[in-house]
Formats: structure tokens, C-alpha cells, sequence
């Protein structure tokens, strides 16, 4: 079978939710090509060779990249991703140009194409997430490995926001601590909440292919029995109080079940949101002391926000 590689050429505040879309169409592997990544100082902390080609780059925005394969539904899939990405719009995303072009890639060379763009990331002191095809030796006694297959599903662990979520787990979470994971994905928060002293994981996500993935990914690090997963809208008829919540969406969504949040947690829980462009802060973190919580750190990375807002009463 042969795949194809779509592009789609967008701003850095749509690259979330276009990267959701292409995942829920079927899309096996997405990446990110920012511009912005040809002036960061880079360490070969892991071995690795930086040799960004500026060719690559987009001059403006950024390109978000996926590869699906070559069926009979492909024109109809292809239609569809155009119109959701447009329909972006209509919740205030600035999608930017929002052009969607296409090549073709054989099979031989597809099972490689996306492998280039993962290597081990060191996301915070004590986590760091590594692609399950590598071979990787800890570098740190209190190191912990997150092995990750980011074809299955979005969610990888080297995005801003993922990175920024992980870091507020290693902030927050405490040995025994019952920890939500909302809008699950890959699973990747669920596995570091494990890793990190997390007794009792329950992971949702409204998308069926998120659930298998995160059910996959905890099998691959050896949490199946301790992460349950479920698919579920956000905390719709959840009725258990957790010690955190943690919830790596739009800020349009996160909005939304704030107070759901806050009926969830047990008294000084946190509350740690991230996906948040700078210019929806505001609007977050409004809604957060509207419900109740009191916000206790806000950190950023690339123009993107994470919020610790925790439950004191």
C-alpha cells in the first residue's frame, strides 16, 4: 500500500486541533515543521545530529504534516480535513493560510518518513520520553523512560503544551496520588503520572482511537493494570474525586468543564491545564477562579501556556 503525506501550511495557535483532526481522520503520525525551530541552540545531549534543512521550513507559519494511506476514501477523507480545518475558525482559531497540499510517498520509504522527526526528549528532571524503536541507556540515576509509539495516535510528548503538562506532573504529583488524565490522547500524561508516584490513573478521551492508543501505550510502559481508561466526554458522570486533574486541550474546551473539575477534586487537588495559546490566558484563567480555584503558577514555552490552579476550600 502506497500513503500519502498531507501538509497543511497554518499558524503555531491551530497546530493542536489541526493535529487532532488529521489524527481522528486516520492519520498515522503527524509532525510539526516550525520555522522557529532553525534558531533554537540545540544540544546532542542523546547522540542525535541536528541538520535542520532550511528548504524544509515554511517562510511564514508553520507546517503540520501527516501521512495517510492511499485508498479509495482518501479523496473524501482529504475533503473533509479541509472542511474541518476551516471550520477551525468559527471557534476563534486563526488557522493562517490554511492551504492543504499532497505527495505521494511509497510504502518502502513510509516506514521511515516519519521515524526522522522523534528522537529522546528530556521533558523535565526526572522524565524523559523516548520512541519505542530506540535504544536508549538512562543518563541519570532518578531518570524515568516513557517509551512511546507516536504513530498510534497524537500525542507524542515533544510539544510545547505535552512538555509543559508533563513538567506541572512533576511539580505536583505524589506517591499514591489518583490522578484524571482528560483528553487523554496517546496516553502520555497517564504514563508520566505513573512513573511519577501516581497509585490510580483514570484516563479519558472522547475519541475511540485515543482510547486504544492510551490502552497501548500503558501496556508498552507496563501500567496497563494501574491506568483505566474509558472513552468519555470530558468529566460527563464522573463521580470520584481525584488529587489531580490533568488536561492538555484547547483552552475553548478547557473552559467548558471547569466546574466539573473542581466537583472531581478532593480539597487542595490541582488543577493543571495546558494547550493554551497566550492570547486565551486570560479568558483560562477567568473561568478557573470563576469555579473556585485559586491559580498558583503559570508557566510558558513557545507562546504556549500551562496553569496549576488548585482547589483550596
Amino acid at each position: 500500500m502506497d500513503w500519502i503525506e498531507v501538509c497543511i501550511h497554518t499558524e503555531s495557535g491551530a497546530v493542536e486541533p489541526i493535529s487532532n483532526i488529521l489524527h481522528e481522520e486516520g492519520a498515522a503520525g503527524v509532525a510539526i515543521e516550525d520555522p522557529q525551530e532553525l534558531l533554537k541552540e540545540r544540544e546532542d545531549q542523546f547522540g542525535e545530529i541536528y541538520a535542520l534543512n532550511p528548504a524544509d521550513y515554511p517562510e511564514d507559519g508553520v507546517y503540520v504534516k501527516a501521512y495517510l494511506a492511499d485508498t479509495g476514501e482518501l479523496e473524501r477523507t482529504l475533503e473533509v480535513i479541509g472542511q474541518r480545518i476551516q471550520e477551525l475558525k468559527d471557534f476563534g482559531i486563526e488557522i493562517g493560510r490554511g492551504t492543504l497540499t499532497t505527495r505521494d510517498i511509497e510504502e518502502e520509504s513510509w516506514a521511515n518518513a516519519w521515524k526522522q522527526y522523534y528522537k529522546p526528549v528530556e521533558i523535565s528532571d526526572r522524565i524523559t520520553i523516548v520512541p519505542e524503536w530506540e535504544d536508549y541507556t538512562s543518563k541519570r540515576e532518578n531518570e524515568q523512560i516513557i517509551k512511546m509509539d507516536p504513530g498510534m495516535a497524537f500525542g507524542t510528548g515533544t510539544h510545547a503544551t505535552t512538555m509543559l503538562s508533563i513538567q506541572a506532573l512533576d511539580r505536583y504529583v505524589q506517591q499514591g496520588d489518583f490522578v484524571m488524565d482528560v483528553g487523554c490522547g496517546s496516553g502520555v500524561l497517564s504514563v508520566a503520572s505513573a512513573l511519577l508516584g501516581a497509585s490510580d490513573i483514570h484516563a479519558y478521551d472522547i475519541d475511540e482511537i485515543a482510547v486504544e492508543s492510551t490502552l497501548a501505550n500503558a501496556s508498552l510502559n507496563g501500567f496497563k493494570e494501574k491506568i483505566q481508561v474509558r472513552k468519555n466526554s470530558l468529566l460527563e458522570g464522573i463521580d470520584v474525586q481525584a488529587d489531580v486533574i490533568v488536561s492538555n486541550i484547547l483552552a475553548e474546551i478547557i473552559v467548558k468543564f471547569t466546574d466539573d473539575a473542581w466537583n472531581c477534586l478532593k480539597t487542595d487537588g490541582w488543577f493543571l491545564v495546558s494547550g493554551i495559546i497566550s492570547e486565551k490566558q486570560s479568558m483560562v484563567e477567568e473561568q478557573l477562579k470563576a469555579s473556585g480555584f485559586t491559580i498558583q503558577d503559570v508557566r510558558n514555552q513557545d507562546d504556549w501556556i500551562s496553569i496549576a490552579a488548585q482547589k483550596l476550600q
